[in-house]
C-alpha cells in the first residue's frame, strides 16, 4: 500500500464568467459569502488531440474576496483562482474562490 505524502494540494485556476450569482449572504462567523456558477468554454489538448470543453461549475467567495466578485461583470472573462471543497450536503465539490484577476 502506497503512503501518501505528508502535504497535499488543492489548487484549481480556470478562466471563466458568472452566470449565476446569488444574493449576498453571511456566514454564521459573519463573513460575507456569495454563490456563484462560473462557466468555461474552451478548447484544450488530451492525447495529442484538440479537445472542446465546456462546464458550468459551482463556486462560492467569502470574505474580502466578495467585494472582488462584486465588480465583475457577468459577461467578463477572469481568471477564478481557489480550491475544490465538499458541498454543504457532502454531494459533490464547490469551488472556493480566493483570487480574482481579468483575463486580457
Amino acid at each position: 500500500m502506497q503512503t501518501l505524502p505528508p502535504v497535499s494540494h488543492n489548487a484549481l485556476v480556470v478562466t471563466a464568467r458568472w452566470v449565476e450569482q446569488g444574493a449576498l449572504r453571511y456566514t454564521p462567523a459573519g463573513l460575507p459569502a456569495v454563490d456563484l456558477t462560473l462557466e468555461h468554454e474552451g478548447t484544450t489538448t488530451e492525447a495529442g488531440m484538440a479537445r472542446r470543453v465546456t462546464f458550468k461549475l459551482k463556486a462560492v467567495a467569502l470574505g474580502p474576496v466578495v467585494r472582488q466578485v462584486q465588480v465583475v461583470a457577468a459577461d467578463s472573462l477572469a481568471h477564478w483562482s481557489g480550491f475544490l471543497a465538499p458541498t454543504r450536503n457532502g454531494k459533490g465539490v464547490v469551488m472556493h474562490v480566493t483570487q480574482i484577476e481579468p483575463a486580457v
